[in-house]
C-alpha cells in the first residue's frame, strides 16, 4: 500500500483509506434521509480486517453518520479486532447535525460535536476535523467564528488537521481563505472529477494553498461497478438517501450500461477489475490524497483494496474519459 501526504500537516494517508457512512445505517436529520441500509457489526469487522491487514491507515467517519452510530461502530470495531486508534487516522465532520442550534456551525455546537465526537470514537484527538459542507449561513454569517473555532480545537491539542468538505467550486473559493485547511473532500469519480481534474477551479486552489484531496464516492455508490440492473432497477427503503434518485433509475442505469461493457472489454469484467480503474482513475489526478470507498462487508472491502498495486497508464485515463463522457 501507497500513502501520500494530507497536505503540508506531516500526516500520510493510505491511497485507499475506507469511508464509514454505510456503517450508520438508515437515518434522518431534520426529517430527511441521510443514511444507506443498515449493516451486520460483523460483516463491518471482517471488512476492517482486510483493510487493516492490507495497510489502509486512514478512516473517515461524521457525527451524522447514523447520528452518531457509525463513530461508535468504528471505535467498537478497533476494540474487537484488539487494535489502537491512536495508530490509525481517523477523520470525522461536523456541519449536517445540527441538533438543538439555530446552526450546526455555531461554535458552542462545533465545541460539543466535537468532544462527543471523540467520546463516541474513544480518542483524546480527531486526526482531521472536516467542517462537512460550505453553508456557513445568510452571507457566510457564521464563517469567522466557525473557523477560528477550529483553530482553538487545534491549539488546545484536539484536532490534528483541518479539513473542509464541501459540493461547489463557489463554496471552496469562499470558505478555504478564511478556514484555511490543509485537506479538501468531495466527490470525485469517472463520471463526475470536475473538482480534481487538472485545469479545474478547485484543483487551482488545492495548488495555490498546497493542500490535497480526499475522494469520497469514487465508486459512484457502485454505479461504476455494473451490479444494477435497468429491468429491476434498486429498491432503497426510507431512511436511505439513494431512496428516489434519478441516479439509480432504470433509465439512467441503461444508459450507464454499455460505457461499462466498453470498460470491461478493455479493463477486465470482473467488479474487481472495475472496482480498480475507477480508484485508480481518480489517485491518477493530482493532488488527490486518497479515495475513500464504501464498504457493508469483507467482499466490498477486498473489491477497493483490488486497486492496490495497479496502476492506468495516459491512454487508459484517456479512454476511460472518453468512454463515460
Amino acid at each position: 500500500m501507497n500513502y501520500r501526504p494530507l497536505g503540508a500537516s506531516g500526516v500520510n494517508v493510505s491511497e485507499i483509506s475506507f469511508g464509514c457512512w454505510t456503517m450508520g445505517g438508515l437515518n434522518w436529520v431534520n426529517g430527511s434521509p441521510n443514511g444507506w441500509a443498515n449493516v451486520d457489526e460483523d460483516d463491518i469487522v471482517a471488512g476492517i480486517k482486510a483493510a487493516l491487514d492490507a495497510g489502509v491507515n486512514h478512516f473517515d467517519n461524521a457525527d451524522v453518520y447514523g447520528n452518531g452510530k457509525a463513530e461508535r461502530m468504528l471505535a467498537r470495531v478497533f476494540d474487537k479486532l484488539g487494535v489502537q486508534t491512536n495508530d490509525y487516522v481517523i477523520a470525522t465532520k461536523i456541519g449536517h447535525f445540527p441538533g438543538t442550534a439555530e446552526h450546526a456551525y455555531e461554535p458552542a455546537h462545533i465545541r460539543h460535536q466535537c468532544e462527543q465526537s471523540l467520546i463516541n470514537l474513544k480518542r483524546d484527538y480527531i486526526d482531521v476535523y472536516y467542517f462537512h459542507h460550505g453553508d456557513f449561513g445568510p452571507d457566510a454569517k457564521y464563517l469567522p467564528e466557525a473557523a477560528a473555532t477550529l483553530d482553538a480545537l487545534v491549539a488546545e491539542g484536539k484536532v490534528r488537521v483541518k479539513g473542509q468538505s464541501a459540493y461547489s467550486a463557489d463554496d471552496f473559493e469562499r470558505v478555504v481563505p478564511v478556514v484555511k485547511p490543509q485537506v479538501l473532500q468531495s466527490w470525485a469519480h469517472a463520471l463526475d472529477d470536475q473538482f480534481v481534474r487538472p485545469g479545474s477551479r478547485v484543483s487551482k486552489l488545492l495548488e495555490e494553498h498546497g493542500m490535497t484531496f480526499v475522494a469520497f464516492s469514487p465508486l459512484a455508490q457502485a454505479r461504476l461497478l455494473d451490479k444494477y440492473n435497468p429491468e429491476t432497477p434498486p429498491q432503497f427503503e426510507p431512511g436511505d438517501h439513494r431512496k428516489d434518485s434519478s441516479a439509480f433509475g432504470a433509465e439512467a442505469i441503461a444508459a450507464l450500461k454499455p460505457k461499462l461493457e466498453a470498460l470491461k472489454a478493455r479493463f477486465g469484467a470482473t467488479t474487481e477489475d472495475l472496482a480498480s480503474i475507477a480508484l485508480n482513475y481518480i489517485l491518477a489526478q493530482p493532488r488527490v490524497a486518497c479515495v475513500i470507498p464504501g464498504f457493508r462487508n469483507e467482499r466490498q472491502a477486498k473489491c477497493n483494496l483490488a486497486a492496490d498495486g495497479r496502476t492506468l497508464t495516459a491512454d487508459d485515463i484517456a479512454f476511460i474519459q472518453e468512454t463515460l463522457a
